[in-house]
């Protein structure tokens, strides 16, 4: 084992510095403008926003610490096929923004789910809420729980340091300076994600002579093959499975999910929202392409001498961190500034999960119930105060997951499984409304159960055969005795022998999620209007895409206020 170069006093105070900028945007939005006095202010930032800020943050809200510690490490493990995943990217930005964005911009509701009780009913809504709401707070706790398990094998950071330090700033500036303070430290954090990734190329540039040598030594051991075009479902990587899958996925966060719809309504009409979210694309694909290649940066430094085989890590996901101290860690307060940036990715992911969750929970249920048992709507002033305390809630609450987390055995990889198997069936949920006219309720909710039912058994069930990853060696390994191994994962049984659902590519998942949701769905839901012999009525144009909209218009001459129909045009 070798020593490294952990953290000094320099890489502190930059650590300290960015924890403080971010509390200090928090304490600014707290006492100037409206002071979130608001719960429009506190949830939607007075729909006054400019567009940049919210590009940056429709990307940081999903590129946490697990982005990119995982995206590096499966470039250095398995190539770099992955970032054929950036042309979904593209391919479904229209899809999000010209047909599933329109309906949410007319209902100007803070809760996404508040259109599925408009379109099927209560219970429908609180299911996709319900869903929801489980699945952001145990994304939060790994989220925070990531990092700090990489990050204290390498720089000596305690796991108790990192998740409280992380946790407790976001969860102080975004109860206090509400969706202002996290649109703009998103953009800050962004930066800063930019700035720790860029670093490792830079370094990786000048040892090896020049990007164009890291490519080579990537090349000599086969990690730059990217054309896979084998259609086969059970196929982990190939262009089918990252363009298909990655679009579901990428519709499933950008389309419907509340965390980004919420987004959307912060700035002042649909048109802006649309070119926030076309500027989000170049943006994601940047980081995602830059983190690729930082991937490839880290294994032309140890392409003879792979850290995970020669004991000196646990796990692939802390290879960058120990990039980054080894290589850099002399340099007074560079490592800080690497760790800052992993820092402000678990903030940015964190804070957006908190402030969406108070949305969802105001609307989806505290609300309701208010009205329920007091008989009366709840005051402005009361949710106010009511959604800051749910934000600070959630944030302890997500505390508390990430130090359970590390009890779990493989919590991390079951856990952003879920993030991608609850993704495709609740994408399914709102295409059946809003796409369709023969789904109803009970047809809808039977869908979503069988879609989430079918996700859940192939992410989960078992057993799998091993990932086939790229050979790595330690044959360069000075500090070795025995410096002649190659290590490589051993598979006797083959994949042949596994049940075929089991084999199918993890991106597939939430592709027959969706397909299992909207199929079954929309056949339960004409079933049942075939037996009961159901009446056709007159349905809101606004709950559906704009093209089947204008259909319904023609059809059924629906009343519609002058000044939404001016808002559905534009």
């Amino acid at each position: 084992m070798r020593s490294l170069n952990l953290f000094g006093v320099w890489d502190y105070v930059v650590l300290c510095i960015v924890l403080l900028i971010s509390s200090g945007i928090g304490i600014y939005y707290r006492f100037t403008g409206g002071k979130q006095k608001t719960l429009r202010e506190y949830l939607l930032a007075d729909k006054s926003m400019p567009i940049m800020p919210v590009a940056f943050s429709l990307m940081a809200s999903f590129m946490s610490a697990i982005t990119l510690l995982g995206v590096s490490s499966e470039n250095y493990t398995f190539g770099f096929q992955f970032i054929v995943i950036n042309i979904s990217y593209g391919i479904f930005t229209p899809v999000a923004a010209y047909l599933y964005l329109p309906v949410f911009f007319r209902l100007q509701a803070t809760s996404a789910y508040e259109y599925l009780e408009k379109r099927f009913g209560q219970t429908a809504r609180l299911a996709a809420s319900l869903a929801y709401t489980m699945q952001m707070v145990f994304y939060m706790g790994v989220v925070l729980y990531a990092p700090a398990l990489a990050l204290e094998a390498i720089t000596g950071i305690s796991q108790l340091a990192a998740i409280l330090s992380v946790g407790l700033v976001c969860t102080f500036y975004s109860t206090i300076g509400g969706m202002k303070a996290v649109l703009m430290t998103d953009v800050f954090q962004s930066l800063l994600m930019f700035a720790a990734v860029f670093s490792i190329i830079i370094c990786a540039g000048i040892e090896q002579g020049g990007l164009s040598g890291v490519w080579e030594v990537a090349s000599r051991y086969g990690r730059t093959d990217m054309l896979n075009f084998n259609p086969d479902p059970t196929e982990r990587h190939s262009w089918f499975t990252l363009i298909l899958g990655g679009g579901i996925t990428f519709l499933s966060l950008y389309a419907v999910n509340q965390t980004q719809v919420q987004r959307y309504l912060t700035v002042k009409d649909l048109k802006a929202a649309q070119r926030a979210l076309w500027l989000n694309w170049p943006i994601l694909t940047a980081l995602s392409l830059s983190t690729s290649f930082a991937g490839l940066s880290i294994y032309s430094r140890y392409a003879k001498c792979d850290p995970v085989c020669a004991g000196e890590i646990n796990m692939s996901d802390q290879l960058m961190p120990y990039y980054v101290v080894e290589m850099m860690g002399h340099i007074p307060g560079l490592s800080g500034l690497f760790v800052a940036g992993i820092f402000s990715a678990s903030l940015s992911s964190v804070s957006a999960s908190l402030n969406s969750l108070a949305a969802v929970t105001i609307e989806d249920y505290y609300k309701p119930l208010y009205r329920y048992f007091r008989g009366v709507e709840l005051s402005d002033r009361l949710a106010n105060i009511s959604s800051k305390i749910i934000a600070l809630t959630f944030g302890f609450a997500s505390l508390g997951v990430a130090f359970l987390a590390q009890y779990l055995e493989g919590v991390l990889q079951a856990s952003l499984t879920i993030f991608g198997v609850v993704g495709g069936p609740l994408l399914g949920f709102f295409t059946l409304g809003m796409f369709t006219t023969t789904a109803n309720e009970r047809g809808a909710i039977t869908g979503l159960v069988s879609g989430l039912s079918l996700a859940l058994w192939m992410a989960f069930g078992g057993p799998k055969p091993p990932l086939k990853k790229l050979p790595v060696s330690i044959e360069g390994c000075d500090y070795l005795f025995n410096n002649k191994t190659v290590c490589s994962p051993i598979n006797t049984r083959p994949d042949s022998e596994y049940f075929w659902l089991y084999r199918v590519s993890y991106l597939y998942n939430g592709v027959f999620g969706l397909i299992a949701t909207c199929v079954v769905g929309y056949v339960i839901s004409w079933l049942i209007d075939k037996i009961a012999c159901t009446e056709k009525r007159p349905m809101n144009p606004n709950l559906f895409i704009p093209p089947l909209a204008r259909r319904l218009e023609k059809q059924w001459e629906t009343p519609l206020k002058m000044n939404e129909m001016k808002s559905y045009e534009e």
